[in-house]
């Protein structure tokens, strides 16, 4: 049976079961995204906002419980930058501008994996935002 886009519930981080029918593809994702910006387990786990221990588990184990909201809004955020970095973008610079130095107020002449560590959520989303911009022309 199909569900119209009118009459679905929209999807919320919120719930668990939601989580846990979203998690396993957003953990592949983010497996994919780490190899394509060739991350380092410590950078990994920093952007997750867990400890190296735990991605290791996390990648051995990751279909064993739910990702966290917290865990799905930063892999989502992340995600719609890389798409947003691969659309403006070659390959080879979308997937190097996260770890070159950037003089962007953004940035601060850090790298946006460092300012993104740094700031956590609320800067990842305005990475996304500037990316989504720069796309747009702005």
């Amino acid at each position: 049976m199909l569900v119209s886009a009118e009459t679905a519930a929209p999807q919320d981080f919120s719930i668990e079961a939601d989580r846990a029918r979203l998690s396993v593809v957003a953990l592949k994702a983010y497996l994919r995204l780490v190899e394509q910006w060739g991350l380092t387990g410590q950078q990994a786990a920093a952007l997750l906002d867990v400890s190296s221990s735990t991605w290791e588990r996390m990648k051995a184990r990751g279909k064993d419980r739910p990702l966290s909201q917290d865990q799905m809004t930063r892999i989502s955020a992340l995600v719609g930058i890389y798409k947003g970095l691969h659309l403006l973008f070659a390959d080879a610079m979308a997937d190097d501008w996260p770890k070159l130095a950037n003089s962007g107020p953004l940035f601060a002449r850090s790298t946006p994996i460092e300012a993104m560590v740094r700031g956590g959520i609320p800067q990842m989303l305005e990475v996304r935002r500037y990316i989504d911009a720069v796309r747009g022309g702005l």
